[in-house]
């Protein structure tokens, strides 16, 4: 499918859910509080885009491409980024709400999660190498099969990984937060 190309532009404070967004390749444009809630954006290629302050709950992004796009201030619940297209996907979060989102099977290696709120994010056999949580919140987060190698956990809270079933070689952990690779080996630490 031949997208037509919107390059350079500025969205402020529109509203898709009631006027969908241009089925389109959008390079270089900036969305800043814009409402995407519930709606379909799929198929849509957003390279080198940053979104800020809007809000993409139970946002529709099959075959959506995110390549190099950071999300700033976002909130992004119950958002299956396993339906994107992978190819070249890239993204990073700061200041972020993703609660209950998810990134199943999906290669996210070097993405950036900085001062994030995580709860119930599945991250089911994810390839997560050298990803960053900086202070950010995992509470009930889905490690399973996850391969974790140089992530770095330093400043992560309320996480619980099983080192017997995911790949945490070189991963970095500080030794207050310790406790989260312990909690499913019934280990009380005092």
């Amino acid at each position: 499918m031949n997208l037509p190309l919107i390059d350079n532009k500025y969205f402020n404070s529109k509203d898709f859910t009631t006027n969908l967004l241009t089925k389109a390749e959008y390079l270089d444009c900036t969305f800043t509080n814009c409402n995407f809630e519930n709606s379909d954006i799929s198929n849509i290629n957003f390279m080198q885009c940053d979104f800020v302050d809007c809000n993409f709950s139970n946002v529709n992004v099959m075959h959506t491409v995110f390549n190099d796009a950071n999300f700033t201030g976002c909130k992004i619940i119950g958002v299956l980024f396993q339906n994107c297209n992978s190819f070249l996907q890239s993204f990073n979060f700061k200041n972020c709400n993703l609660n209950l989102s998810s990134f199943y099977q999906l290669k996210i290696n070097k993405t950036k999660f900085d001062n994030c709120t995580m709860h119930q994010v599945d991250f089911t056999e994810t390839e997560a190498k050298q990803v960053n949580f900086n202070n950010c919140d995992l509470n009930k987060s889905i490690f399973e099969k996850t391969n974790l190698e140089h992530a770095n956990f330093t400043t992560a809270v309320n996480f619980n990984i099983n080192p017997s079933y995911n790949q945490i070689k070189n991963a970095l952990f500080s030794k207050n937060n310790l406790s989260g690779l312990l909690k499913s080996f019934n280990i009380k630490i005092k």
